[in-house]
């Protein structure tokens, strides 16, 4: 490779590098409901919530609640407004769930049991396009007993604490750190 060739191909890998590295850095972890979780006790107000925040993708939703009376649904636009809970397009059961919101638009979660989401417990998160952030790596698949696989822009997140940043997103960074230290290295080896 030609000394400009190789300078280019160290500069394109020193920024597809960098680019991972901010994608998996600027994600945020959301509390759905804050302190009060996912419930209806308390009718907390999930659509003032949702409207409080700003979303990006790869963000992360964690739904905290006593998975004996609840559960969390992604469903779609028509089913959020009519609380219809027979066919979701995920299901996350396990009480402390973490969700990786990763497409731009509107999320429609809300919980199964019968009469909840007419009770108020759903919530609409919307990733408004100009604020995506940039792609990072492919997001995992939720496990057995996370739910299913989602067919829309939301995947189970493995690492479900809310008051920390998710394992998922430290191992994310982990990740992202040693193939940018490995793309780095063999920067420098081509230019040297």
């Amino acid at each position: 490779m030609g000394g400009g060739a190789a300078r280019r191909a160290a500069a394109a890998a020193a920024a597809l590098a960098a680019a991972l590295l901010a994608g998996v850095a600027s994600a945020a972890v959301y509390e759905v409901g804050d302190k009060a979780g996912w419930t209806i006790m308390g009718n907390p107000n999930y659509a003032a919530w949702a409207a409080s925040k700003k979303f990006h993708v790869n963000d992360v939703v964690v739904f905290t609640y006593n998975k004996q009376f609840h559960n969390v649904l992604a469903v779609s636009k028509a089913d959020y407004k009519n609380c219809d809970a027979s066919k979701p397009i995920a299901t996350w059961s396990t009480g402390n769930d973490s969700v990786v919101l990763n497409t731009t638009g509107h999320h429609y979660f809300l919980c199964g049991f019968p009469g909840h989401c007419a009770a108020g417990q759903k919530v609409d998160i919307r990733i408004a396009a100009s604020s995506a952030a940039p792609s990072s790596a492919p997001t995992p698949e939720p496990s057995a007993a996370g739910g299913s696989k989602p067919s829309g822009g939301a995947t189970a997140a493995p690492a479900p604490h809310p008051n920390a940043a998710p394992e998922a997103i430290l191992a994310g960074r982990s990740v992202v750190a040693t193939v940018t230290a490995s793309l780095l290295s063999l920067a420098a080896a081509v230019l040297a």
